[in-house]
């Protein structure tokens, strides 16, 4: 939800009027937010589907997502419990999201969240957005093949207690009876569909009183429905906000007290109706001057909330839109709160494969939105914690800490031990609870976040800040939230990491470490990976000394990267490496190797092209399947792109057939066989690429040959943005001597 003011009608602030109820059978009362499309037919069943699978599980809140008339999405058709507009950006539903409501209908399976750790584990995303600790349970709608979407509950929170089966089993049958009567209404002509705002349902029970003896409290006490509306005002919250009882009752509370509808308030309001743990925050009681606060204690129940308010002193550390309204959402705090959602940072670490780009993204997304300078990131190996990322302290200042033991007393430690963020609004209240502890030069505040990925410890995250602040509850949550974004992205980078190490090491393994030295063939390889990822691919070349004397030049291509692709590299070098040894003529190598890639991985992939070459005549056959054509760079220094008769890549057709094209090279003629990651750039034409290659062979000294591949790859190499890797294999014949 936007932290924006509200717009009128739209949002938890002024403008929000309530609907009048309609009355259902059973004393169940339905009212849209916004005028829903339902028959009454359907208004009747969601209500009643609402209120029981609510009542049914012991929760506090529940609701109903259908189908809509928008593809792929699913729209909250029916609300309990909670106030509708101060939940408005989980109304619409993509069932592309990472979220419990879209998994359960793609899966047709139920979704049991007994916890906030098990919802961080498998649905961070709706965490960072609700940072709350509740429980959820989620069940498909379904009748036969007809999936109708989502019915879904909230409850109190059981952390390391899984969901009861009796509850699972309540919250199927109810799904069941739901689904029973929306086959009824689509068997009568009643679209199931949901195109409107949800219908807001209530307990029948639900009251608004109070007992007499609160009159006699200091306090002011309010009592609010799970929908906002102030249905009890006690004679000291009169006098304190200046008003009478009547004209608050019946009114959501964000628009008979507008300034309790500032955006810096509104995950508090969500937290004490999402979760059963009280809240309490200070407030600034409109716009006069001087400033007046007030302290807000919010105490959530199952019927609604107990709202008590009282005079208070300005907090040592207050949002500067607070201190000074009308001034907007000044602050880098402010902004952070208010505009810096962690969903953001989400979609940005989505983009980050290695553990370095994962720092860098933090560091160009979560210090400028809280005004933070300072940025390290420790991660965990083998009981001790090495420092991986550094921004904005004193050079050397952090070396002292890197490698520490986990038995080692300091903040950034214990917040990863103990799985608790520490906060410290000045260096002074660092050194008093950590006393002797090194500081640098700077005075400012600290935060210390522990990085854990689905239960596992992966490191610790500091932030640091230049002067003295707070830290506001939405800060601290949000902060905790994003710490374990931050953690499955390092572990993400950290597995990649690894198997990018396994698939160079095979890589290496498989790529040949010197070529035949022949006295009539200069022959030079020469292999980059690509940048762009850092992973590696399948290209490969070879050079293999065949009977007669004859020498077999190869180059190939594996489509992908990673182990997988060089795995199967490694299966194509050895099978072409087999055929040659045979004797068989270059067709036989070509076809053999194609029906051997064919049986091994359908659906794999590989170009290649392979020409044998008798140094002693210059004559050589080549044959090419689906791979770039060769350059041939004759003595005067002609260069041309050879016209390789070719067929198609290597396991498209098992009986695929491969054409054979005679050449031949004179002594001082340099043949470059080459991989497509040398020609492509993303954008340009790949025979622009070729021309290119082909100018750089030309101006070439072909003596001695090194140089000459050094020269073609050498612009490719120094690309920082390469997405493909390259191979290049260089045969001169010389006519003598090596």
């Amino acid at each position: 939800m936007s932290r924006s003011a509200a717009p009128r009608g739209r949002g938890p602030g002024p403008g929000v009027r309530p609907r009048p109820p309609r009355a259902h059978p059973g004393g169940v009362t339905a009212r849209p937010d916004s005028g829903g499309p339902a028959s009454d037919a359907m208004a009747q069943v969601l209500a009643r589907a609402t209120v029981g699978v609510v009542a049914a599980v012991g929760g506090y809140a529940g609701g109903v997502y259908l189908r809509c008339g928008q593809p792929g999405q699913l729209r909250m058709a029916a609300l309990m419990g909670l106030p509708g507009p101060l939940f408005r950006p989980w109304w619409r539903m993509n069932l592309s999201r990472p979220y419990p409501v879209a998994e359960s209908y793609r899966t047709g399976q139920s979704v049991h969240l007994p916890d906030a750790e098990a919802a961080m584990r498998r649905f961070p995303q709706l965490m960072a957005g609700l940072p709350f600790p509740f429980a959820s349970m989620f069940e498909p709608v379904t009748s036969g093949a007809e999936r109708f979407g989502v019915m879904m509950a909230l409850r109190a929170a059981t952390p390391g207690v899984p969901v009861a089966p009796e509850d699972r089993e309540r919250m199927r049958r109810a799904a069941d009876r739901l689904a029973g009567e929306l086959a009824e209404l689509a068997a009568a002509g009643d679209p199931v569909l949901w195109d409107g705002d949800p219908l807001y349902t209530e307990r029948p029970d639900a009251s608004g009183g109070a007992l007499e003896a609160v009159e006699r409290l200091e306090q002011g006490l309010l009592s609010l429905d799970r929908q906002g509306r102030i249905g009890f005002v006690n004679a000291a919250a009169e006098r304190l906000l200046g008003t009478t009882g009547p004209e608050l009752r019946g009114r959501v509370l964000w628009e008979a007290l507008p300034w309790l509808g500032h955006p810096a308030y509104e995950d508090h309001f969500r937290a004490v109706f999402m979760s059963t743990e009280p809240v309490h925050f200070p407030a600034r009681r409109g716009r006069r001057t001087p400033a007046e606060w007030v302290s807000v204690d919010l105490y959530p129940g199952i019927d609604g909330v107990t709202m008590t308010i009282g005079a208070t002193d300005q907090p040592a550390y207050a949002p500067a839109s607070m201190a000074r309204p009308g001034g907007g959402l000044g602050s880098p705090a402010d902004r952070a709160s208010a505009l810096y959602r962690p969903v953001a940072l989400a979609i940005a670490l989505t983009e980050a494969v290695t553990a370095r780009q994962v720092s860098a993204v933090v560091t160009e997304e979560l210090l400028p939105a809280f005004g933070g300078r300072q940025l390290a990131i420790y991660l965990l190996n083998e009981r001790h914690l090495h420092l991986a990322w550094e921004t904005g302290f004193p050079q050397g200042f952090l070396d002292r800490f890197d490698g520490v033991g986990l038995d080692v007393r300091l903040p950034g430690v214990e917040t990863l031990t103990t799985g608790r963020p520490l906060f410290f609004e000045s260096m002074e209240h660092l050194a008093a609870a950590y006393p002797g502890i090194p500081l640098d030069a700077h005075v400012g505040a600290r935060a210390f976040l522990p990085l854990i990925a689905s239960g596992r410890p992966v490191g610790s995250c500091i932030l640091g800040f230049d002067a003295p602040r707070g830290f506001s509850p939405e800060e601290r949550t949000v902060l905790t939230a994003l710490a374990g974004l931050i953690a499955q992205a390092l572990e993400r980078a950290r597995r990649y990491d690894s198997e990018a190490a396994l698939a160079r090491g095979l890589q290496s393994g498989l790529l040949p470490h010197r070529l035949p030295v022949h006295d009539q063939v200069d022959t030079v390889g020469r292999y980059l990976p690509g940048t762009q990822g850092m992973d590696v691919g399948g290209d490969w070349y070879d050079v293999v000394e065949t009977g007669g004397g004859r020498l077999a030049l190869v180059i190939g291509d594996v489509q992908g990267h990673g182990v997988a692709a060089a795995a199967t590299m490694g299966q194509l070098r050895s099978s072409v490496r087999a055929f040659a040894l045979t004797g068989s003529t270059p067709q036989q190598v070509m076809r053999g190797t194609n029906q051997l890639l064919s049986d091994l991985d359908p659906g794999q992939f590989a170009s290649c092209c392979y020409v044998v070459l008798d140094p002693a005549t210059g004559t050589a056959e080549a044959v090419r399947a689906g791979h770039p054509q060769p350059l041939l760079r004759h003595p005067d220094g002609r260069t041309e792109v050879l016209d390789l008769a070719g067929g198609v890549v290597l396991g498209i057709d098992p009986e695929a057939e491969y054409p054979v094209t005679e050449l031949r090279l004179a002594p001082g003629s340099v043949l470059a066989l080459y991989t497509d990651g040398l020609v492509e750039k993303p954008g340009i034409d790949i025979d622009v690429g070729v021309e290119r290659l082909r100018r750089l062979l030309a101006a070439a000294r072909p003596d001695p040959l090194t140089e000459t591949a050094d020269r073609l790859i050498s612009e490719a190499g120094n690309s920082a943005d390469r997405p493909d890797d390259i191979a290049l294999l260089l045969a001169c014949r010389t006519g003598g001597a090596a």
